[in-house]
């Protein structure tokens, strides 16, 4: 199997990127390259031939892209232009000019109106913006950097980048029987699925203090949809399901125990690069399936060893594509690489995936990475670069 060298950037994502930069560009230099060009063949062109139009069209498109003032600015310039064209061709007919001079003025304040208006309508997008990533903070909160030991880090990277709020989940719990964690993924999107998240991780969080294996936390995650299914007649066995890697990290025996419901397999990689792929003995269906069959969860034991982390993610990641339809492969282009500690890993993942797809994704995509410290590696340290 071919090695990809981790962090190279497909040629297909850096000319998505490129395209999409220039098109920004040219879109913000559209205004007064229209008036530039309209003055440039109004001026040099018989009077009964006018750009009056290009000079009416530079504000409009401006009102979308640029600020009150830079619209303002833009519509000035036309109007000046229309005036400088007046002497330019000595007033041959002053009736004619006035009427392009009024069409400009009154084609730059509607201009002046639109850009309120989208102003105001951004102002209530970022707010409910921030509402959205308040709520999603409360429904999924950052875990510690430090939990029993272990390093943690956790990312969520939603497809859409006004979108804070989805169907992805990731907890992890200090608890009597060692660190337990969950990544999971609800069927469906909206407040359906942040409403089936909200259960599946309140559950989760009481499982994980009371019961002393990891297969009765994932039989209380299995009764707990199901109570929800009975309660929403929406949420049946079939349009519910979640699929959910569950682990459980014990204290001192060097081990993780996983019980997978229909998830994608974690990774564990090791400090000399290479890459493990935690298969599961049996398949099973996600939760909330339970109508279908019924079949005894069995825990997975695997080696846990000092500085090999543990990753964790949703098919978000895995089902990125690049310009061509080619999926992302995690597996392939993490092997081989070196990393110091769990943050490291999903800023460097992350920075992939978006040089991959060339910026975007079709499905939210969580991540969570869990690394044993080696003896004597010193903890992990957060730096603040302070600007003066």
């Amino acid at each position: 199997m071919p090695q990809v060298a981790f962090g190279g950037e497909t040629g297909q994502a850096g000319r998505v990127r490129q395209r999409a930069e220039g098109e920004g560009r040219l879109v913000r230099a559209l205004p007064v390259l229209l008036v530039g060009v309209g003055f440039a063949f109004d001026a040099s062109t018989p009077p009964d031939l006018t750009a009056a139009a290009l000079f009416a069209g530079a504000p409009v498109i401006a009102a979308p892209f640029y600020s009150a003032r830079g619209t303002a600015a833009v519509g000035l310039c036309s109007v000046a232009a229309v005036v400088a064209l007046w002497f330019i061709h000595d007033l041959p007919n002053l009736g004619e000019g006035a009427s392009e001079l009024f069409t400009v003025l009154t084609v730059g304040a509607l201009a002046l109106f639109i850009n309120r208006i989208l102003r105001r309508s951004g102002e209530r997008l970022a707010s409910a913006r921030v509402i959205a990533e308040t709520a999603q903070r409360a429904v999924l909160p950052t875990p510690a950097s430090r939990i029993g030991g272990l390093h943690v880090a956790a990312r969520y990277e939603a497809a859409q980048a006004d979108a804070f709020i989805g169907g992805d989940l990731f907890a992890v719990q200090d608890t009597p029987y060692g660190v337990r964690l969950i990544v999971g993924d609800v069927r469906g999107k909206g407040l359906q699925a942040v409403e089936a998240v909200a259960v599946v991780i309140g559950a989760f969080r009481e499982a994980a203090e009371q019961e002393s294996s990891l297969e009765a936390v994932t039989q209380r995650l299995e009764r707990a949809l199901a109570r929800e299914g009975t309660r929403r007649d929406r949420l049946d066995a079939v349009e519910g399901f979640t699929t959910a890697l569950l682990a459980e990290i014990p204290r001192g025996d060097g081990t993780v125990r996983l019980v997978n419901r229909g998830h994608p397999e974690p990774f564990l990689l090791h400090p000399d690069g290479s890459l493990d792929v935690l298969k599961p003995s049996e398949p099973a269906l996600p939760l909330g399936m339970a109508d279908l069959g019924v079949w005894p969860d069995r825990s997975d034991v695997r080696a846990f060893p000092p500085g090999s982390t543990l990753l964790l993610y949703t098919d978000g990641l895995s089902e990125a594509r690049d310009g061509t339809g080619v999926f992302y492969q995690p597996a392939i282009r993490l092997r081989g690489a070196i990393f110091p500690g769990p943050d490291e890993v999903l800023d460097a993942l992350v920075d992939d995936v978006r040089r991959y797809t060339g910026g975007g994704t079709s499905d939210d995509m969580a991540l969570l990475a869990v690394s044993r410290p080696a003896e004597g590696q010193p903890d992990r340290r957060r730096t603040v670069t302070i600007v003066k």
